[in-house]
């Protein structure tokens, strides 16, 4: 019984978290594709102005590692006490005015 291709995790992932995922912000721009239905260019273009930055920025993993940090939206290996899971996504939420499923069943749990 074969195991599959070896590599097809490493590159399904890697289509999926596109411009870096949150190394930069193709994990945002991907949300407001999904929650929004946005085209592409449109949701790189919503981001970019929620971040306050330029589109050739998206992709820039200084630049991005300084927003989110400043945002409070989660990266990769955060510093101690920075913020990560949940509370990392309240403040996207917050920022691109998105609802987020995983939320809004958090605050049911939570009587919020």
């Amino acid at each position: 019984m074969g195991v599959g291709d070896i590599l097809g995790m490493a590159a399904t992932h890697a289509i999926a978290s596109g411009m870096g995922g949150m190394r930069t912000a193709g994990d945002l721009v991907a949300r407001m594709q999904m929650t929004r239905g946005m085209r592409l260019q449109e949701a790189k273009e919503y981001v970019a102005e929620k971040l306050n930055v330029g589109l050739i920025e998206l992709s820039d993993p200084l630049v991005m590692s300084e927003r989110r940090e400043d945002l409070k939206l989660g990266l990769v290996n955060p510093p101690p006490g920075y913020v990560k899971g949940i509370e990392a996504k309240f403040h996207i939420a917050e920022l691109l005015e998105i609802e987020i499923n995983s939320l809004r069943r958090f605050k049911d749990k939570a009587g919020l």
